[in-house]
């Protein structure tokens, strides 16, 4: 989710993103927090990585082709040595998860073991759209020379709940946009609301089926462009570790 506020008096706060690229943030001048939330109640903050589902996936059993065959000769990896099997175990969500580093077309979903908080559950994520913003479109949020040269991108993204977790009031953000080189855009993190990228917290009642589309804003200088996007939430992680969509 963008964290942004459109307050009447706004200041921004520039500080370093967890790989070195330049983060800005525009916000209230009160004491709100860069996690605050739209709608109550707001979702805690993911803390900890989600664990991948650790139930080891089970041999189909297989039927015997004689009477006089004995047990002992069904042969089970899994079974001789007492791991799991090597393929990747199905999600909740009935499909396969996206692998860190996998890489997707704009527009084509990716199954996400999701968890904000306590609650987990799974998600169908894509980026559906990248669109070119006008410099003129953060002059409401003051920010002056911090985005001098710098035009926004407007990363339209879409969730669907895939799982059995209701996830109201959660929030899937943790999306950046990519430059045609592979490297991280400039973010732009605002705190409350900004009608050219809206975005908000998961509504109520946001049960298995239901879709809600979400924004993230990245910068790029005027001599490139934002050409993909990528997702680094639990339990993904910051470059290779994504999974991203050009």
């Amino acid at each position: 989710m963008n964290r942004l506020s459109t307050g009447r008096s706004m200041r921004a706060l520039v500080g370093l993103a967890a790989v070195g690229a330049l983060t800005l943030t525009a916000c209230n001048d009160d004491n709100s927090s860069d996690s605050a939330k739209n709608t109550p109640p707001p979702a805690a903050a993911p803390t900890t990585s989600a664990a991948a589902p650790t139930t080891p996936a089970t041999s189909p059993t297989t039927p015997a082709t004689s009477p006089t065959a004995p047990a002992a000769a069904s042969p089970s990896a899994s079974a001789s040595t007492g791991t799991s099997a090597s393929a990747p175990a199905p999600a909740t969500g009935g499909g396969t998860d996206a692998a860190p580093g996998q890489t997707f077309k704009i527009g084509q979903p990716a199954q996400v073991q999701f968890t904000s908080g306590s609650t987990k559950g799974v998600i169908a994520l894509s980026v559906s759209s990248i669109e070119t913003g006008d410099p003129a479109d953060l002059d409401a949020l003051k920010l002056g020379d911090k985005v001098k040269g710098l035009v926004p991108y407007y990363v339209h993204y879409t969730i669907t709940n895939t799982g059995t977790t209701d996830l109201a009031y959660t929030s899937v953000d943790h999306i950046k946009g990519l430059l045609p080189d592979g490297s991280e855009a400039q973010e732009l993190m605002i705190i409350g609301s900004f009608a050219k990228c809206p975005s908000s917290s998961l509504p109520k009642g946001f049960t298995n089926g239901k879709t809600a589309q979400a924004c993230a804003v990245a910068l790029a200088p005027t001599a490139t462009k934002v050409t993909g996007a990528e997702y680094w939430g639990s339990p993904y992680t910051l470059g290779k570790g994504a999974i991203s969509w050009k």
